[in-house]
């Protein structure tokens, strides 16, 4: 049932802009191209994908995007566990530089923008606009990078922290979509509303996904303890280093020695 609400509302986005594709005069003729190239995958193809294939799902997902906007270069950010940010999945045009695999430090994206008026009691917070004038070291950024135009959406995902605020379950940024563009380009609102919705649907799937990795690595984790303990208990310490699984198994380790009757 979620399935065709997604795919019914989608389509209704869609509908509305092509129409305000042909009837806006301000409109570029590349981006009124991109829309009679047929119409993107939808939120709920992302649904049909087979489990347990994060990478097939964010592959499809920048194609989507890619196709859906006409962007020259669409990315998947994810940052790691010490904020730095890394370039995991990337759809780009055949004759640019791939960024995939390229890392940046975290001060490349701070927490938030804010921009102050002198005249407010309190700072204004602009992190929920959706249309803002980029920071002038990210204006930098982008041209040192060659890119004039860019779009950036939010991949939110269930946090690990328990409840929020009011029972509801906290969220966290697990990532980024970053769109690049080598020359000028203006996208509606509707299409920037279907790729809200997108990611909306993005994020959720990319949830189960790692809930799903997460608990089968549990259970590697759970096997191999139990396998190790047994070789413990029957007198054969030797097997945990020299048998399959080993102790390398069970901790991130170039290597392991043992220590055995002195």
């Amino acid at each position: 049932m979620k399935s065709c609400v997604h795919a019914i509302v989608f389509i209704i986005l869609m509908i509305s802009y092509l129409w305000s594709s042909s009837v806006a005069s301000i409109e570029t003729s590349s981006l009124a191209s991109s829309a009679h190239r047929g119409p993107p995958r939808c939120p709920s193809q992302l649904q049909s994908l087979p489990g347990g294939d994060v990478k097939l799902l964010c592959d499809t997902v920048v194609e989507s995007v890619r196709e859906l906007t006409g962007y020259d270069r669409v990315m998947v950010y994810k940052f790691h566990a010490d904020e730095h940010g890394e370039v995991v999945y990337e759809s780009k045009r055949p004759d640019l530089e791939p960024y995939i695999g390229l890392h940046y430090p975290a001060t490349d994206i701070p927490h938030a923008s804010r921009f102050f008026d002198e005249a407010l009691v309190q700072p204004l917070c602009l992190v929920g606009s959706t249309l803002r004038a980029p920071h002038g070291c990210r204006a930098q950024y982008m041209a040192n990078m060659g890119s004039i135009a860019s779009l950036v959406m939010d991949v939110i995902i269930n946090g690990n922290d328990g409840e929020g605020v009011g029972g509801r379950s906290s969220m966290r940024l697990w990532g980024l979509v970053v769109c690049h563009h080598t020359s000028a380009r203006c996208i509606p609102f509707p299409l920037r509303y279907a790729c809200e919705f997108l990611m909306q649907a993005f994020g959720l799937q990319l949830n189960m996904e790692l809930q799903l990795a997460a608990h089968a690595l549990e259970k590697r984790v759970l096997r191999t303890q139990t396998l190790l303990c047994d070789m413990l208990l029957r007198d054969l310490p030797t097997g945990i280093i020299t048998q399959s699984p080993s102790i390398m198994d069970l901790v991130k380790s170039d290597g392991a020695a043992l220590y055995y009757k002195g």
